[in-house]
């Protein structure tokens, strides 16, 4: 830490804490929502702004069009023979609604008990935007990095990162690099900052059963054809066993456990069971009978019904058989698992309890394989080492249940590791009403990611 010019970074960042604030709040007023046409002009101005902060920092930039949103790519090189590191992270946000929900509106920042409130403000503008600070520090200061640097930002993360893809094969050269940051996750908690070393992944279908062909009279028809709403009812029932297990044949074949030493670490990680409770409004804890909430809620295999619908939903009776009944389902998957097994299996488990008289149509849709980092590696502990000068303790390690599909696409395209190093809090209310993030995080983020690259480097 006595290294004179990450020193100077670091005094940069403090004198002009204030205007990185200011630029972050100027970022935060594009609506850029990339799910709404009407927004599309906000989007390109949104990316035309970060192309433009990382061409002040002193990177060579480019905005690279695409189908869709423009994907902002920056570099500077200029350190041979030291590591290349790829930041990622996304200026598009979720649509604002319900808005009547927000104590201020969406898109006019606004500071109070030391956070900052609106849409994008931790997913993912305010993180994204500590790497833009932290370059510019050293740029500003030493005039160069301790690393060589790649910036690939795109606009189409909320909806799918449909051109993501495409675009990393046909610049696959371009964007080649030894490791990849992301700042697109949360700490642990309050005053506890972590590195994500594992996420699941996910597959998605939609069953669909076709019954009559049009909605009939529960009485004159009741008992003699089948009923799609009762057959959807049937199927969803047997996707698990007392026990929280899921049914589907093979499930579990391939499911990588965790090591005794993960299940100890994370046995000594605070968590509140009344608190977590409280916090997700449920009465009691459930799951896989023999593991821990956390441990279920980052290891371990699931299959949810996220919606169901069928037949009449008004005000009072309506005595009909349904003509259709649909059901979309989601498995969240853990290393070794394969997406297409999985969803394969599951196909095959619904269509082995179709009555006769009903018709299934299945969709499948989006899915990714799960992500696990390297505990062992030099970009790990150089990542430990800059997150505890950044943020003033040592970050623990845990993994998230949810899914960052691009560390996969960067394992598959790049064949790189990606580190999830992430600001904020689960609490910031994410694709919620009244997003936010704490100042105080914003300018340690900064602080970490400074440091990072001296880490990085091998200094």
């Amino acid at each position: 830490m006595h290294n004179p010019e990450l020193q100077a970074a670091l005094q940069w960042n403090e004198r002009y804490a204030a205007q990185s604030v200011e630029q972050l709040t100027d970022l935060l007023r594009i609506p850029s929502v990339s799910a709404q046409s009407a927004h599309h002009a906000d989007t390109r101005r949104a990316a035309e702004f970060v192309r433009d902060q990382l061409t002040t920092a002193g990177l060579k930039t480019e905005l690279c069009e695409t189908p869709g949103h423009p994907i902002v790519y920056g570099e500077w090189l200029g350190a041979p023979g030291a590591p290349t590191v790829m930041v990622y992270g996304h200026y598009d946000v979720q649509p604002p609604d319900p808005l009547d929900k927000w104590d201020t509106p969406p898109f006019e920042p606004t500071v109070r008990n030391g956070h900052i409130f609106a849409r994008g403000a931790t997913d993912d503008k305010g993180q994204m935007y500590t790497h833009v600070r932290s370059v510019a520090a050293w740029l500003q200061t030493a005039g160069k990095l301790p690393v060589n640097v790649k910036f690939v930002i795109e606009g189409e993360e909320e909806v799918g990162s449909n051109h993501l893809e495409l675009w990393l094969q046909e610049n696959k050269e371009r964007c080649r690099n030894d490791i990849a940051v992301v700042s697109d996750t949360s700490q642990y908690g309050p005053g506890m900052p972590a590195i994500t070393y594992g996420l699941r992944g996910i597959i998605a279908c939609e069953i669909l059963l076709h019954g009559p062909s049009k909605d009939l009279h529960s009485g004159v028809f009741g008992g003699s054809v089948a009923n799609p709403a009762n057959a959807l009812a049937r199927i969803v029932g047997e996707l698990h066993n007392e026990e929280g297990r899921v049914q589907i044949p093979g499930f579990y074949d391939d499911v990588a456990d965790l090591t005794p030493q993960e299940r100890e670490e994370w046995s000594r990680l605070p968590f509140d069971k009344a608190q977590y409770l409280a916090s997700v409004g449920s009465s009691e804890t459930w799951g896989e009978t023999g593991f821990t909430t956390l441990e279920r809620r980052w290891a371990r295999p699931t299959c949810d019904v996220n919606g169901m619908l069928s037949g009449y939903t008004g005000e009072g009776p309506k005595t009909i058989i349904p003509s259709w009944a649909m059901a979309k389902i989601t498995c969240r998957l853990v290393p070794n698992q394969d997406a297409h097994k999985i969803v394969t299996a599951l196909r095959q488990f619904v269509e082995a309890r179709v009555r006769p008289g009903i018709r299934l149509e299945f969709k499948e849709h989006h899915g990714c394989p799960a992500t696990v980092c390297d505990l062992t590696s030099p970009y790990m502990a150089a990542a430990k080492r800059a997150i505890e000068k950044g943020f003033g303790k040592a970050p623990v390690l845990i993994r998230e249940g949810g899914t960052i599909p691009v560390a996969g696409t960067f394992k598959e395209i790049l064949g790189v590791d990606t580190l999830l190093l992430g600001w904020g809090q689960n609490t910031d209310n994410l694709h919620s009403p009244n997003e936010r993030f704490s100042l105080e995080d914003y300018q340690r983020g900064i602080r970490a990611s400074t440091c990072l690259w001296w880490e990085l480097a091998g200094k």
